[in-house]
């Protein structure tokens, strides 16, 4: 590990600290949540919460690895010896990303044959784009960071196509009231995933040594925290409202 100045260290510490209380809170709200809406969409917010409980356990993990990999001593940032384990975020979006994009067609409310064949074909897609996108982010070089990325980047243009046309018509079929909701959810999910790209390339901007694990750190827990909690508030709300459009 290369040592990295106080700020940075501090800046990346703070936020793997605000976004393990953030998921904590998350699950917790979502889970309790659960008796305001009907039984229709109790599955989605159960998902929901799974997501941010397995993002807080895996940032509780990143939480204390970066603890461990430096030593703090009179405003001195020193690397400790012990490696910072970052695999700890793909093993968490291995679990976590199919089931971002099965919450949000179990809160549709498709019937059930388009709910199994939109859920598996969408969990796998995003699957393969997670196990793609890991060799490139361990790479020493951006030659093979860019052959991996650029790997990845299929399966993630196939979800993008399914979000905006695939499940454009279902969306369209949706109540009016929630319609809205639906679509912010939708856009949101694009927009945060559409920030993990960016924060890969980050080595390709020239930008190296702890200034690229600054970058990399900051980017990836902010879209984390868009992805998951914020959508899941999403989720919630979507849920709470075509509860109460189903039983007026």
């Amino acid at each position: 590990m290369q040592a990295v100045s106080l700020l940075q260290y501090s800046l990346i510490y703070n936020a793997f600290s605000f976004t393990l209380a953030a998921m904590t809170a998350t699950t917790l709200f979502l889970w309790i949540s659960r008796s305001q809406v009907s039984n229709n969409y109790k599955t989605a917010l159960t998902i929901s919460g799974l997501v941010t409980g397995i993002a807080a356990y895996h940032y509780w993990r990143i939480f204390n690895s970066w603890e461990a990999a430096y030593d703090v001593h009179d405003g001195i940032v020193t690397a400790t010896g012990f490696a910072f384990n970052d695999a700890y975020r793909y093993v968490d979006w291995l679990l976590t990303v199919p089931l971002l994009l099965v919450e949000l067609v179990l809160v549709m409310r498709l019937d059930p044959a388009e709910t199994a064949s939109k859920s598996l074909t969408l969990g796998l897609a995003a699957a393969l784009m997670i196990v793609l996108g890991y060799p490139g982010e361990i790479a020493a070089d951006n030659t093979t960071r860019a052959i991996w990325g650029t790997l990845s980047a299929i399966p993630f243009v196939y979800i993008v196509w399914q979000l905006f046309s695939g499940l454009g018509s279902a969306i369209e079929r949706q109540p009016e009231g929630a319609k809205g909701l639906i679509k912010k959810a939708r856009l949101l999910t694009f927009a945060s995933w559409g920030f993990y790209p960016i924060v890969y390339m980050a080595p390709y901007a020239h930008i190296s040594g702890p200034d690229a694990e600054t970058t990399i750190q900051l980017g990836y827990t902010l879209a984390d925290l868009i992805a998951k909690a914020v959508v899941g508030i999403l989720i919630y709300n979507i849920a709470v409202r075509k509860s109460a459009l189903e039983t007026a």
